[in-house]
């Protein structure tokens, strides 16, 4: 059986190379996100061991504990610790937000990963944490070392002034070293920003004395755990002491628990890869078996029993699907790498293969997918009959589709009615189900939906069409079922991009409004994700010429005696009602520093205030007594006004609330103001030179809440980009499989009269019209799926991207013509004589 099945494929290899060519595509995916996760997972033990190699037991806040009694981690418990019998030594460290700038003054690195430490020499002057490449460390203020990624990225080295941002102000210092690192941060594509002890903690320590995070160093013979008690016993109470194993435990666990979600979404991408490579190997078999008929006949004629030939074709799909996912497998080792930029991952060395679970995964899931793919084609192939070897070569009469239109129907109707109460449920699984069994119920419908694609291009076009028009539809309808699983193939890829474009499109556009009407004043000035506004950023802003009034906007929180909890925001209070437009109805708000509070008239209602009413409470975290205890303060209701929702629903002075940041700047230009409010933007831009702050007006709010958006729109389209490819290939691949069975009809086209170019165009606008099937219930079918999950979104606002669904069924036709290519260039050179002599059709 073996020896027939690779005969068979030996004969038949050209056919089953588009196949194939599809599944080696799903495996590299497949392989590709397993080899990533697994080398993100040794890398990140790797870095775990190494990033804190003289660290046995970290000191930190206990996270049970209120922040309001959280003790200093200072040098005097530094002292203590270090007389610890078990411990060899203390190391202090003040860490926190630091960003590079580029060299072209953009900020470098992941955002969320940039950070910034002191570096901390030992007795040999070296610091274990971060040996040093080139240079040293930083001593002094005005020094820095940065790690070697960023170094290679931005070309900076010792010597060389960088520009880089801390506490919200841009700042200058002089290069003295590069370094490395293991530290897991590095992994995502963040940097790494040493200075000098003193500058660490000045900026980033909640006092001057203090540090971010204490770890000690066991002696030698004393573990790890007992040096945890040792300092447990010690600390005052809202600390705690963790011992290297179980810290290095959580940091793994928590990047797992963020890999296994990236691995997961790329699992699943690969997935419909498979699946629409699936529709392609099995029209593959489908088509050959019809090619076979006889052979398959003459086969039972000698014997051979039905079981053998499923078992025969069944074979060839093993042997297909096992070469593919080798290929595959190869190919998704080099896939690895842009998986890895995407992604974050690697210390610089590349993916690599750490276990035998990809390999064996990947080579399990292409014989799998071949052989189920395979498996209805082979039972076809297997009830042929022995007498079907007397046959000319005439075509079998086709199957009714009737209980295939009627099962369709019916599943279609069910995934409906599934997405109808997904929108009423906004359950994501109920979603998901009612989208499978929607494509279900239309890939059921493609041979009923082709049929009526033929009848509605004839009505429309009717004598437009002409004799090769009319060929091509009707050849498209000669075998429906054929034509249905072509479609399919680009229907399951478009219906996922089309559900993606319309879920972004509502993000977009909900970001977008939300950002807007959050805008109150002309411009703000906003920090970027992970920065902060500096103290005296609002003077240096009120300074500009043309800005007529500017504010603070500080969040807080007061727990009000009763224990009910009150948002208040910190404004200025002399210029809060220019620069936020405010409409004050009773009182003034110039009494807020004088412990004074605004509510607007609604809270007012709800809560029974009115002028004059005392208010009593705690800022959360924020005010304390003399003593420097948390202590309640009293304040008075000193005026009621409406405004913008960001500064509803209570206000009180921002210099109450001394331990929050500004969320924003909010600024009224002035009248007349030089340039307009484009000009006095950039007028702002320029004062504060400071990459890490926006200066925004209301569309680049909303453009800026919006961009969060557009990677993952990126990503989804480049994922889902390779099953809509293998969607391609299925039409290239039917297209040549069926002008190969045609030799005999293109020959006689060729006696009455075609030339070779209207041959090709007889194929080609077949190929259109496939195409434009798949691509047409594609785009139905993911619109339908997207219009669900955004109307069960409350106030999502639901948006169809007219311009990029006319670009898929443009982009329909490129695919049609460009798979089209190479069977019509073969369909036109068959030769005349040979194709009306030819046993096919």
């Amino acid at each position: 059986m073996i020896r027939t099945a690779l005969r068979s494929l030996r004969t038949h290899t050209i056919r089953f190379l588009l196949p194939a060519f599809a599944v080696v595509l799903g495996v590299a995916f497949t392989s590709g996100s397993l080899i990533h996760a697994e080398s993100v997972r040794a890398d990140l033990r790797q870095g775990l061991r190494g990033a804190q190699p003289d660290a046995s037991v970290v000191v930190r806040p206990d996270p049970g504990a209120s922040r309001s009694a959280e003790p200093a981690l200072d040098i005097r418990l530094a002292e203590r610790l270090r007389a610890l019998p078990g411990a060899a030594g203390v190391r202090g460290a003040a860490e926190g937000v630091a960003f590079v700038v580029g060299p072209g003054g953009e900020l470098v690195g992941a955002r969320e990963k940039t950070t910034g430490t002191n570096a901390v020499p030992g007795p040999d002057g070296a610091d274990p944490r971060h040996p040093m490449v080139t240079g040293r460390a930083p001593r002094a203020p005005g020094e820095l070392a940065l790690d070697r990624a960023t170094a290679v990225s931005t070309g900076y080295g010792a010597g060389d002034r960088v520009r880089f941002v801390v506490a919200g102000e841009t700042r200058t210092g002089v290069v003295t070293g590069v370094f490395t690192s293991d530290d897991p941060r590095l992994l995502s594509g963040g940097t790494l920003t040493l200075f000098d002890t003193a500058s660490a903690r000045r900026w980033f320590a909640p006092a001057p004395d203090a540090y971010t995070a204490l770890s000690l160093t066991a002696r030698p013979g004393v573990p790890d755990s007992d040096l945890a008690g040792q300092a447990a016993a010690l600390l005052p109470a809202g600390l705690e002491a963790v011992d290297r194993a179980t810290l290095d435990a959580e940091t793994e666990a928590e990047v797992s628990a963020a890999l296994e979600k990236i691995t997961g979404l790329l699992l699943s991408f690969a997935a419909v890869v498979l699946l629409t490579a699936g529709f392609l190997v099995a029209n593959a078999f489908t088509m050959l078996s019809a090619a076979r008929a006889r052979e398959h006949a003459l086969l039972r004629a000698v014997g051979a029993t039905r079981g053998y030939l499923t078992r025969l074709v069944l074979t060839e799909a093993v042997l297909v699907g096992g070469a593919a996912a080798l290929l595959g497998h190869l190919l998704g080792m080099a896939a690895a790498v842009p998986l890895d930029r995407f992604f974050g991952a690697g210390t610089g060395g590349g993916p690599r293969l750490t276990g035998l679970m990809p390999p064996l995964v990947s080579v399990g899931v292409g014989v799998v997918v071949a052989v189920v793919s395979a498996y209805v084609p082979a039972r076809r192939a297997a009830s042929v009959s022995p007498v079907a070897a007397l046959r000319t070569g005439l075509p079998q009469p086709p199957a009714s589709l009737r209980r295939r239109s009627l099962a369709g129907a019916a599943v279609t109707v069910l995934g409906g009615l599934l997405l109808a109460a997904a929108t009423d449920t906004a359950d994501l699984g109920l979603l998901t189900c009612g989208g499978a069994v929607l494509l279900l119920g239309l890939i059921l419908l493609t041979p009923l939906c082709a049929l009526a694609l033929v009848r509605l291009v004839r009505t429309v076009a009717g004598p437009r069409l002409g004799v090769r028009g009319r060929l091509a539809a009707e050849n498209m309808c000669r075998n429906p079922r054929r034509t249905a699983a072509t479609a399919a193939s680009l229907m399951t890829g478009l219906s996922l991009v089309a559900a993606a474009t319309m879920g972004a499109a509502a993000l977009r556009a909900t970001a977008d409004a939300e950002a807007r009407a959050a805008m109150s004043g002309d411009l703000r000035v906003v920090p970027v994700t992970y920065g902060r506004i500096a103290d005296g950023t609002a003077e240096r802003v009120a300074r500009v010429p043309g800005v007529a009034a500017v504010t603070p906007r500080v969040p807080g929180e007061l727990e009000l005696s009763g224990g009910d909890w009150l948002s208040v925001t910190g404004v200025d209070p002399a210029a809060v009602a220019r620069a936020a437009g405010l409409t004050v109805h009773r009182g003034s708000l110039d009494r807020l520093g004088e412990r004074g509070i605004a509510v607007t008239r609604t809270e007012a209602r709800e809560r029974g205030w009115t002028l004059g009413t005392r208010v009593t409470g705690v800022f959360d975290g924020m005010s304390r007594t003399a003593a420097g205890t948390p202590g309640p303060q009293t304040l008075t209701v000193v005026a009621l006004y409406d405004g913008p929702e960001v500064f509803s629903p209570a206000l009180v002075a921002s210099a109450a609330l001394t331990a929050a940041e500004p969320a924003e700047i909010v600024i009224a230009a002035g009248p007349g103001s030089s340039g307009g409010v484009a000009g006095l933007r950039e007028r702002i831009g320029t004062a504060l030179d400071n990459p890490a702050l926006l200066v925004q007006d209301r569309a680049d709010a909303g453009r800026e809440a919006a961009r969060p958006v557009e990677p993952f729109l990126d990503v989804v389209h480049a994922l889902l980009s390779l099953a809509v490819l293998i969607g391609a290939l299925g039409v290239v691949n039917t297209m040549a499989m069926a002008v190969r069975e045609r030799v005999r009809e293109i020959g006689l086209l060729r006696v009455i009269g075609f030339d070779r170019r209207g041959v090709a165009s007889v194929v080609r606008r077949e190929s259109v019209l496939i195409s434009l099937l798949g691509t047409g219930l594609g785009v139905f079918a993911g619109t339908l799926v997207g219009a669900a999950a955004v109307v069960g979104q409350e106030g999502a606002p639901l948006i169809v991207p007219w311009g990029w669904l006319a670009l898929c069924f443009v982009a329909a036709t490129a695919i049609g013509v460009l798979a089209s290519l190479g069977p019509a260039r073969w369909a036109a050179r068959v030769r005349l004589l040979s194709a009306v002599q030819s046993d096919g059709e």
